[in-house]
């Protein structure tokens, strides 16, 4: 496991204080990971999880379309 030493501003250090207590985390550390996981499903490479392929799949077979490139499918995806 790597540790870190980070700098928090006050607005940030508050953010993580609220994100313990609500969650129920016993420490800053367990908040701050949860923020970074958080982080991760929502933004990070979302074509990359498998509830994305499983979607993908099921829209292909629904409409039997093909799609040509990547942004086809997305478009699709986006508006379905």
């Amino acid at each position: 496991m790597a540790q870190a030493l980070i700098k928090l501003g006050e607005r940030e250090d508050r953010v993580l204080t609220i994100v313990k207590g609500k969650f129920g985390f016993k420490n800053k550390s367990d908040a701050v990971n949860f923020v970074i996981e958080k982080y991760e499903e929502e933004l990070l490479e979302p074509e990359l999880r498998p509830e994305y392929l499983k979607k993908t799949k099921e829209i292909m077979k629904e409409k039997g379309k093909r799609y040509r490139t990547i942004d086809e499918l997305r478009k699709d995806i986006e508006h379905a």
